[in-house]
């Protein structure tokens, strides 16, 4: 092929190009450049343009670095909700929802299956006190001690989790009647949350651009990045196909959404306070009316 000048409408000369030959003309938005200088003009705009998307990058991860610490819940500040559900099924027998599905149980002390590969087990130790146990693998997981107050309207629960390196979670709740049955079969909301363990939360860096929000006294890790995909949950206690995602509302506000088996199961606001010092985490679980409010102050 051979080069050919022609007119253009605007009266400066355009060459076709050949190939191999260096220095052929192009019309740019700019004028007629050679290419070699056309190159060099795009690389000294990207060299102007890389500062400014750098700082923004920056900026966004400065704003997400602003939640990494170690952060301690502040029980008289939180409200952590529950909901059970106590049936009796007659002969003895009952069905418990503690919000994974119904579990039948006879009121026996014996270990029955329960959700999740666990046994369950309820005894009637008097008539206004029951002895609720979980187990697995030969493990005591939990034990609550059910008292029904004498009117029959409240339930206290003294609520203990025994975790594998042989620490132990004590909260206390207070439940109140709000539909359905006699003694400790009922519809029951709690109105009163007491966390008399300290309950610590970790927030590290993960893979340069994400955070890991870490419980380790329920020994699960959630692991997210800004990209809009889901990361596993990792841990012993952590659910199978359990996952998180992760979203910036603005530099002091995260929105993560939990899900589990392709369901969501809640969303967690993260909001950080001017001063940095606090860290609340309002929890929406599905199907649930009232959120938990975990109120967290910076170690």
């Amino acid at each position: 092929m051979t080069r050919k000048n022609r007119q253009s409408n605007d009266g400066t000369t355009e060459c076709s190009d050949v190939p191999g030959r260096a220095g052929t003309l192009h019309k740019t938005a700019i004028g007629v450049l050679p290419r070699r200088a056309r190159g060099a003009w795009v690389f000294n705009r990207i060299l102007e343009i890389l500062p400014a998307v750098c700082l923004a990058t920056g900026m966004a991860w400065a704003a997400e670095s602003l939640f990494i610490g170690e952060w301690k819940l502040d029980p008289s500040k939180s409200r952590m909700p529950d909901e059970m559900k106590v049936q009796s099924m007659g002969g003895n027998r009952y069905a418990f929802d503690f919000g994974g599905g119904a579990e039948m149980i006879l009121l026996d002390g014996s270990d029955q299956p329960g959700y999740g590969g666990t046994l369950l087990s309820v005894k009637a130790e008097a008539p206004d006190t029951w002895i609720v146990e979980r187990k697995k693998g030969g493990r005591l997981l939990l034990k609550a001690t059910w008292k029904l107050s004498k009117d029959g309207s409240t339930l206290t629960d003294y609520y203990r989790e025994f975790e594998s390196d042989g620490s132990t979670l004590s909260m206390d709740y207070v439940y109140q009647r709000t539909a359905g049955g006699s003694g400790f079969a009922a519809d029951w909301q709690s109105i009163k949350e007491t966390m008399n363990t300290p309950f610590l939360m970790q927030v590290k860096e993960f893979q340069g651009d994400g955070l890991s929000f870490i419980t380790p006294s329920e020994q699960e890790t959630k692991n997210v990045k800004f990209d809009g995909k889901e990361y596993p949950n990792e841990g012993p206690k952590a659910d199978r196909g359990a996952s998180s995602s992760i979203r910036r509302v603005d530099e002091r506000t995260l929105v993560i959404t939990d899900k589990a088996g392709g369901k969501v199961t809640d969303t967690e606001e993260i909001e950080l306070s001017a001063d940095l010092k606090t860290l609340t985490i309002t929890v929406h679980i599905a199907g649930r009316d009232k959120p938990n409010v975990m109120v967290f102050e910076r170690k």
